[in-house]
């Protein structure tokens, strides 16, 4: 398929890539910085005829969602992180509901209003459910400019496939900065799933209905059972990641999104120094790819798990491990960011 290069940044790459997989329908409401986003949806969405709004609110913009969902359309929402806090209600309804959507949050410096720095600070509420209920998002995290606009395919295909919401966890600087990326001349095929559930008029056939509340004796639990059934499906099959330099290294690093980028530097200059490293990449931080790690590191010294966070995503890793070897920790927040230098650091002086 051929392909132009485009000089864009990772908000735009978003907006480009959620257009170009069907998306119908986007409410959103300001906030940095996330901002390039929204005013991108604005402007393509009129080009496509499609529905834009600005919604007052946060809570008002995921509700719409809920409701465009329920229609049947590919619906969207993006925020940033006191945005997303905001929207939870209505995520964890998404999920009771049974209704696909993208929910997009390019993550700043928390927590409150913290500042508009990168930050991966929301990894706890998007992994293990921000709102109410058991639930699960299927959880994306793009690593680069092309990932962001090629994961909004992937979003709204698993969020159509399994009917469930499913969230794209980037930064602040991954939203910001701006790469070449190829994108398709010809339109992409998007798959199309079968909607028979949605609310499209009764004429003709038995009402549908959609609800998450269960007031009967035992109704819920049932409802919950086939939630955790789905799960389970999802947890089997939709695991992704990436390994790098597998063999004959000594130690493992184990991190999301731009720190992977960092820590991918990092490595080169333990490498130049003769320390062979392996590079882990979960793609869905949920579901978490466990046994993919386990199997990578059963043979290691070490792990490091860098995140710009005081140490949420480690916590997975330390379940993928147990006890078996040494998990070394580095993080920054509050909107700061790491360097390969900082990095190197840390690694020689834990591995001394």
């Amino acid at each position: 398929m051929r392909s132009k290069k485009v000089f864009i940044t990772g908000n735009e790459a978003i907006g480009e890539g959620a257009v170009r997989a069907g998306c119908f329908f986007y409410a959103g409401y300001p906030i940095t910085p996330q901002n390039e986003l929204t005013a991108f949806m604005a402007k393509r969405m009129a080009e496509e005829k499609r529905i834009f709004i600005q919604a007052e609110s946060e809570i008002s913009a995921i509700n719409m969602v809920f409701g465009a969902s329920a229609s049947g359309v590919r619906a969207m929402t993006s925020s940033s992180s006191p945005g997303i806090s905001l929207k939870q209600e209505g995520i964890s309804y998404l999920a009771g509901c049974e209704l696909p959507a993208v929910i997009v949050n390019v993550q700043r410096g928390g927590p409150g209003l913290g500042n508009i720095g990168p930050s991966q600070s929301d990894y706890f509420q998007a992994t293990k459910g921000g709102g109410h209920g058991d639930y699960h998002l299927i959880v994306l995290a793009p690593g680069s400019v092309q990932e962001c606009f090629d994961f909004m395919f992937l979003a709204f295909n698993l969020a159509d496939k399994y009917r469930n919401p499913v969230m794209v966890l980037l930064d602040a600087f991954l939203g910001q900065m701006a790469e070449a990326i190829e994108i398709p001349k010809s339109k992409i095929q998007i798959s199309n799933y079968k909607k028979d559930w949605a609310l499209t008029g009764a004429k003709g056939r038995a009402p549908n209905v959609i609800r998450s509340l269960f007031l009967g004796e035992g109704v819920l639990e049932k409802h919950n059972l086939k939630l955790q059934k789905k799960y389970k499906k999802i947890r089997d099959n939709e695991q992704l990641f990436e390994i790098e330099n597998r063999n004959n290294s000594e130690i493992v690093f184990v991190a999301y999104g731009i720190s992977y980028r960092i820590a991918k530097e990092a490595s080169l200059l333990l490498q130049e120094k003769g320390l062979k490293v392996a590079l882990f990449r979960p793609i869905t931080l949920w579901p978490f790819p466990y046994q993919a790690l386990k199997s990578l590191a059963k043979d290691k010294r070490a792990v490091f798990v860098f995140e710009l966070s005081y140490g949420q995503m480690v916590e997975d890793v330390r379940l993928a491990l147990g006890e078996s070897l040494p998990v070394y920790f580095y993080g920054r927040a509050g909107g700061e960011v790491f360097t390969e230098k900082e990095l190197l650091n840390f690694v020689e002086k834990e591995n001394a």
